[in-house]
């Protein structure tokens, strides 16, 4: 049921940058992808690879991260950072400190510069409008933020700032279990606010929990498909790692080997996305960054937040795994890759979203 490496494959229907439709043939595929393991893993693994590089080589994109605020009003059971976990220091960046990091510790690897807060309309007014505002005129840097649901007008300020990047994940595309696990505001809304950011003119990327508490393989097999649904520009899959200060602090870890085939299924899914690599990986086994470039993610981060913040900014837990550009170089290496020269935003902007890579043989590698 998996795709092998190099074979031709047929293109889904779209319209209007929306699919019509899945066939169920492609649900079974992805089905059966989702549940390799062994021989078939491998052969997902490997075709995924090479998807990737027949799009962008071997290139991945490094950006570099600066979490400006952990402050939040929403309350996701999953996050340690929602507004009930009294126990978390709250802070906000100074915006001389956030210029400083830019003019001082910029690696020179990072073509990407990504702003990334809770659900604080302050922090977004206050700090990251006016410092994107000055280095937009530099114009060296894709600039992307990650700030949550908020009112059109802002989306339109960023932008008119020098935003062209908006990283807005669903976690989950089931509505029943979106509002169980408290994410933001509605699904609903969640999808109006990516619609909207796809057309005003940005790149968008989206993304998904994989292991949530009682997760099925039909909330999952249904979460890819409303993805795929989207024009995005990327998508990232993060494993479920029980947050310090959650509801759910108490639960199992998802499992890496089934988190990297969703790493895989996306890339086949969709051959244009930029697929990110993400450190939380590394909470479910030190290679586990490693094996997601090589499972298909073109994608790596590197976390500027100075060290006095990084441990309040509590996406899991304090004890977190920051990728410094020495383990994202050393990464990009281990996996056969080189860093790419071009930001991912330009990357985006070079190509419509693509349609999906089906199969054209059913039968098992």
């Amino acid at each position: 049921m998996i795709p092998a490496a190099g074979k031709s494959t047929d293109v889904s229907r779209e319209r209007g940058g929306e699919e019509e439709g899945f066939a169920p043939a492609e649900r079974d595929w992805r089905r059966s992808a989702l549940a390799a393991s062994g021989d078939a893993q491998v052969s997902l693994w490997a075709s995924a690879e090479t998807a990737r590089e027949e799009r962008f080589g071997k290139r991945i994109f490094v950006r570099g991260v600066i979490e400006v605020a952990n402050f939040c009003r929403q309350n996701c059971s999953y996050c340690g950072m929602r507004r009930e976990n009294g126990a978390l220091r709250r802070f906000r960046l100074a915006r001389e400190i956030i210029r400083r990091v830019i003019g001082e510790s910029l690696p020179p690897s990072v073509t990407d510069l990504n702003f990334q807060a809770g659900e604080d309309p302050v922090a977004l007014k206050e700090l990251v409008l006016p410092v994107i505002e000055e280095i937009a005129k530099e114009k060296r840097l894709g600039i992307s933020v990650c700030l949550g649901t908020v009112d059109h007008r802002l989306y339109d300020e960023l932008r008119q700032a020098g935003a062209r990047g908006y990283i807005i994940k669903l976690e989950t595309g089931d509505p029943e279990q979106y509002r169980l696990l408290q994410c933001p505001g509605t699904l609903e809304r969640r999808l109006e606010a990516i619609r909207y950011l796809v057309r005003t003119g940005w790149c968008v990327s989206s993304g998904l929990i994989h292991g949530l508490p009682n997760q099925t393989l039909d909330q999952l097999v249904g979460t890819l498909d409303l993805l795929r649904s989207l024009s995005l520009s990327g998508c990232s899959v993060s494993p479920f790692i029980p947050g310090e200060g959650t509801p759910l602090s108490s639960e199992k870890t998802a499992d890496l080997e089934q988190t990297l085939n969703v790493v895989a299924v996306l890339r086949l899914s969709s051959p244009r996305w930029v697929i990110p690599a993400v450190s939380a990986l590394n909470l479910c086994d030190s290679s586990g960054y490693v094996r997601a470039l090589r499972a298909g993610a073109n994608l790596a981060t590197i976390n500027l937040t100075p060290s006095e913040w990084r441990g309040d900014y509590q996406l899991y837990r304090r004890n977190r795994c920051i990728m410094t550009e020495e383990r994202i170089l050393q990464a990009i290496e281990q996996a056969g890759c080189q860093p790419s020269l071009e930001s991912w935003i330009a990357a985006s902007s070079s190509f419509p979203p693509s349609a999906s890579l089906v199969p054209a043989s059913r039968s098992s590698p």
